[in-house]
């Protein structure tokens, strides 16, 4: 198999026209702006340059240099060699130190990503292991992880997504702790995964938008007609207060196709007030929103932040160039053209990131998982999971309708996602 790879001035001339005092002054301001702030107008300037010129590398590579400016930050016991980015690299096969963990092995995993008790008959998707370019990601270390958050809260807040990847987690640390030293409980929208030897919890929060919507409740959530409370993060927020390490995502949920209702009142209110915004200008707003929680909830020094990127689809195989009507559904080989990115719909909502991360001093860490999922169009869950309703008889006979191509088996690509937070986390 051939193995994808990631994508990862004007001079003037003048005949010593005479300068007025004007001209010097406004020189020299111009010359002391760029001293004290260059690296933010860097940051800045730098961070857009990339996202139009390169929109299929990674977009969120010059963000995180505002964290790194700090001497040394929470939880790091050592660093990322210069020069190396850890989302930029290939799949290679390893079937020695993959899986990571088995199904059986795991009884955290939801039926909807249990591929194999489902009847997946192929297992190739499971010994992938991600290569960064010219160096290497530090081996996870479950130990280092457990005794780190001894005494302390990890939370990850988002989609079904975002729990895939706490599972995934869950299931990397487990096995380190006794059976009658460990629990997962579930609280409407909190589920708790107690290691209690280490007083430590690992926790995922439900909130598809962060923003209060109307599609918060963690089992009947399914809405189409999806409307989202403007300024309202603090109903949800109010459960993360204290976490010493929290993961965020939020994006498919925004991805309607169509514009988003915005709630500018309360939902108790009887006349209803909605407005109705593009879905960059509405996730704009969600971005800025949690932006602001953390400046005014989360302490730099003692705590970490991280964004998962945008996992990516594969519901149209003629993206990829496959035959129409296709998608992920028996595909058992990865993409292997190295400049494949996907659908352009990404890449307006990646546009909203960039300006909006961009722009602000909040110390948030990347974990740039879109490229390097974008490849892996066989990894999703496709129709070896259980359903949420008992298929027809004309779905049956066509498996493409029915395929999910949005989640992903465990184990699997959620494994190295959770390798991209141990590295970001221990060797920033």
């Amino acid at each position: 198999m051939k193995l994808p790879f990631s994508a990862s001035s004007s001079l003037f001339r003048t005949n010593k026209p005479r300068l007025s005092p004007y001209i010097f002054t406004l020189l020299a301001f111009i010359f002391f702006v760029v001293i004290l702030y260059g690296e933010d107008f860097m940051c800045i300037f730098g961070q857009q340059f990339q996202l139009y010129q390169n929109p299929d590398d990674t977009i969120f590579s010059s963000i995180p240099q505002r964290v790194k400016r700090q001497q040394k930050l929470p939880y790091a016991v050592g660093k990322t060699e210069e020069g190396c980015d850890i989302f930029s690299g290939r799949w290679v096969w390893d079937n020695l130190t993959r899986p990571m963990y088995e199904e059986s092995d795991c009884p955290y995993i939801q039926p909807q990503l249990t591929c194999q008790e489902h009847g997946r008959p192929d297992k190739e998707y499971r010994y992938w292991r991600w290569q960064p370019h010219g160096c290497d990601l530090p081996e996870f270390n479950a130990s280092l992880m457990l005794e780190t958050l001894r005494g302390k809260r990890m939370m990850f807040v988002g989609d079904s997504l975002n729990r895939g990847q706490y599972v995934s987690l869950v299931c990397l640390l487990h096995q380190l702790i006794p059976k009658d030293a460990k629990s997962m409980e579930t609280f409407g929208s909190l589920t708790v995964f107690t290691a209690k030897e280490y007083n430590a919890t690992i926790e995922f929060y439900w909130a598809p938008f962060l923003l209060e919507s109307n599609s918060d409740d963690a089992v009947i959530h399914r809405v189409s007609d999806r409307v989202v409370r403007k300024g309202s993060i603090n109903k949800h927020g109010r459960h993360w207060k204290g976490v010493d390490i929290i993961v965020f995502n939020t994006y498919l949920w925004w991805m309607t196709g169509l514009k988003m209702k915005i709630l500018l009142g309360s939902f108790d209110d009887e006349a209803k007030e909605i407005v109705e915004l593009s879905t960059e200008d509405a996730y704009r707003m969600g971005m800025k929103s949690m932006l602001r929680w953390v400046r005014l909830n989360m302490d730099p020094k003692n705590s970490r932040v991280f964004f998962t990127s945008m996992s990516p689809t594969h519901a149209k195989s003629i993206d990829w160039g496959g035959e129409e009507g296709g998608n992920c559904y028996n595909q058992t080989t990865m993409i292997d053209d190295p400049t494949y990115w996907g659908s352009d719909s990404r890449k307006s909502i990646m546009q909203v990131i960039g300006e909006v991360f961009s722009k602000s001093k909040v110390p948030i860490t990347f974990l740039n998982i879109t490229q390097l999922s974008s490849y892996r169009k066989d990894a999703h869950t496709s129709i070896y999971k259980k359903q949420w309703s008992p298929l027809t008889p004309e779905q049956l006979a066509n498996p493409v309708s029915y395929a999910d191509c949005v989640h992903w088996c465990l184990p699997g690509l959620q494994d190295t996602w959770n390798e991209l937070l141990f590295a970001k986390l221990f060797y920033p």
